[in-house]
């Protein structure tokens, strides 16, 4: 079952070459085995990895555990692959290793090194930018090492080459998994503090006793659309590779649209016609969902009015009417098996085509560490009671 995901994309310009990589994942239910996915997904080329650990992190000074440089050596567990320390994964595939014994908790920071001894022949590296989670960078190898101590070692908020981490749980525990964009990716989040939305629904889940043994699962890309591939693929076609083809999954969510409208030609036609289509491929995924009988939730758009169009270049009458339609046929026509009123949440009670401003963190789109922490305490727990049973596959 998945405890931990992301969602890829390609950045170019990027070789690692003799190159070590230390990233660190949260795992959001308790394993006493895990095995880990590694991604290609977006290469042009062959992507050789040489060698692969895992291990707890230690928190130097001023550091979290989520972003720690450091790992505890005595924990250092070597993956192998098909019973290989070392694979060649091909362009557009993905790589699983062994199962290894790694007795973790609900909410427990591991890190992950990996060292590439030849790099990537090309510039179409898979990735995960905007990680909100600080990863470090080093020529050499330092997959068994506490620190990387090499002068060329630097850091950047990105993750590489990750898809998830499955762990070996009970039938009883399920997975929760969230296709979204910058703002479910957590977007003016702090750093390296897990402060998603999906971050702080699963801390409440984790308290409550019907939902404890539910792990969460975001699959999140900024700049992301519904109906049009930009940084990473389309939600429509992200469908079966970020919902479906995920382990243990039993629910999922959609919370996406904003940037379909965004990017949208400003034009009554042209927003006409955006939102016919995201309605249209709101049912779409829908009618995908509920096919494997897993119960699909959506929620309304949030406000990106502003003063004006220079403030945030989406906030037009013609692109807020827009919002304001789709939002209305998200929360009555029933289609999604429950409706996050994520909106309702977030704007401001005096101008509800804006974020209320104690939400916002400045470009009147994105919610600040404040609005992320209200909507997961807005989220209704109760829902995953009620589809614990799945839903029909064909509704």
């Amino acid at each position: 079952m998945d405890v931990y995901a992301t969602t890829d994309r390609n950045a170019t310009n990027l070789v690692f070459y003799n190159s070590t990589i230390r990233q660190t994942l949260r795992i959001t239910l308790p394993a006493q085995q895990v095995r880990i996915r590694l991604t290609n997904a977006f290469g042009l080329n062959d992507l050789p990895i040489t060698r692969v650990t895992v291990a707890l992190p230690i928190a130097e000074a001023g550091q979290n555990l989520t972003g720690a440089s450091a790992i505890n050596t005595t924990t250092i567990q070597t993956l192998t692959f098909s019973g290989n320390e070392s694979i060649i994964i091909p362009d557009a595939a993905l790589a699983v290793s062994d199962p290894i014994n790694f007795p973790l908790q609900a909410g427990q920071i591991i890190s992950i090194t990996m060292y590439l001894q030849y790099g990537q022949a090309s510039n179409y590296v898979t990735s995960h930018p905007g990680s909100r989670t600080q990863i470090w960078l080093s020529f050499g190898d330092y997959t068994s090492a506490q620190n990387m101590t090499d002068v060329s070692t630097t850091s950047t908020f990105h993750w590489f080459f990750l898809s998830a981490v499955e762990a070996w749980t009970s039938p009883q525990k399920s997975a929760f998994v969230v296709v979204g964009d910058s703002i479910t990716d957590g977007r003016a989040s702090y750093n390296n503090a897990n402060g998603r939305w999906t971050d702080l629904l699963f801390n409440r889940m984790q308290t409550y006793g019907p939902t404890k043994d539910i792990a969460v699962v975001n699959q999140a890309a900024g700049g992301n659309r519904i109906l049009t591939d930009g940084n990473g693929p389309n939600a429509l076609g992200r469908i079966d590779r970020d919902v479906l083809a995920q382990s243990g999954i039993n629910y999922a969510m959609i919370f996406e649209g904003v940037n379909d409208i965004g990017t949208a030609d400003n034009t009554t036609a042209n927003q006409t016609e955006t939102g016919d289509r995201m309605i249209q491929a709101y049912k779409q995924m829908i009618t995908r969902v509920h096919t494997f009988g897993i119960p699909f939730f959506g929620s309304t758009i949030t406000p990106f009015g502003a003063p004006n169009d220079t403030i945030q270049t989406y906030s037009t009458p013609q692109r807020l009417a827009t919002r304001d339609r789709v939002n209305a046929w998200i929360r009555t026509s029933g289609a999604f098996d429950a409706v996050i009123d994520f909106d309702a949440v977030v704007r401001d009670p005096a101008n509800p085509e804006q974020l209320n401003p104690i939400y916002n963190s400045g470009d009147y789109l994105h919610p600040n560490q404040l609005g992320y922490n209200v909507m997961a305490r807005a989220f209704p727990l109760d829902i995953f009671e009620k589809y614990q049973n799945g839903v029909s596959m064909f509704m």
